[in-house]
């Protein structure tokens, strides 16, 4: 096999974040007392927390203060008030316990750790990816989960991965390949770190950036002929 190890993203990759979000903005939403309307309100959160974390990524905000932020930006958007920590710590609480894999990937990590090493490379926070993916079914296939809030340095930084390789003392990139979602996190970053990627598309997006993953696949099937190759 061309590859020993294989880094995966969490989020849109093996878990189905978007139902997480959903859950949990809507119990975070109600325990607040704000009449809800989710065709409404969760797209308008959606479209500040998108930005939100390309803000992050482009190093223009820190995770603590992203935290709070974004409920800051809702709550004028809506033109409500409510104490936006607060809504944090209750939103964060729900989505830490709103974890959701998707169809087949229980199966799909099952196999592939029997021939390759794993680990997982999140930008997430770690209150939240700590439960929603360390206490997850999947969470005993990796050798090591990698949080970016808890490390201080986030995709596409190429620090991160090089942390990650450490962490599981591996140092030959030529045999490592990062798996995810996202062409400016995931992507970019191994290619900044001098990897292999996979762009997971299960969307089928058109790819309208100057960036080019090694391969493009859109689910765990297509996934798997690509590591099992010989």
């Amino acid at each position: 096999m061309k590859y020993d190890v294989i880094l995966f993203d969490a989020d849109e990759t093996l878990f189905d974040f978007k139902k997480s979000e959903r859950e949990a903005f809507k119990n975070a939403m109600l325990e607040f007392g704000i009449d809800y309307d989710e065709s409404y309100h969760l797209q308008i959160y959606q479209e500040i927390n998108t930005a939100i974390w390309k803000e992050f990524e482009e190093g223009l905000i820190t995770q603590a203060k992203l935290k709070i932020e974004r409920f800051e930006r809702l709550a004028t958007r809506l033109g409500v008030t409510f104490d936006a920590q607060a809504f944090s710590t209750s939103y964060m609480k729900h989505l830490a316990d709103a974890s959701f894999l998707y169809e087949g990937a229980l199966e799909f990590i099952d196999s592939l750790s029997k021939v390759c090493t794993l680990s997982i490379i999140t930008n997430g926070l770690t209150d939240v990816q700590t439960k929603r993916i360390g206490q997850s079914i999947i969470a005993p296939y990796f050798k090591d989960i990698v949080i970016s809030e808890a490390v201080k340095v986030s995709k596409p930084n190429p620090k991160i991965f090089e942390l990650a390789l450490n962490n599981i003392n591996h140092q030959d990139k030529t045999t490592v390949l990062m798996v995810g979602d996202s062409l400016t996190s995931d992507i970019q970053g191994g290619i900044n770190f001098g990897i292999d990627t996979c762009w997971y598309n299960s969307d089928r997006l058109a790819n309208t950036k100057n960036i080019s993953p090694t391969y493009e696949v859109a689910d765990f099937e297509q996934l798997k002929a690509i590591i099992f190759a010989e």
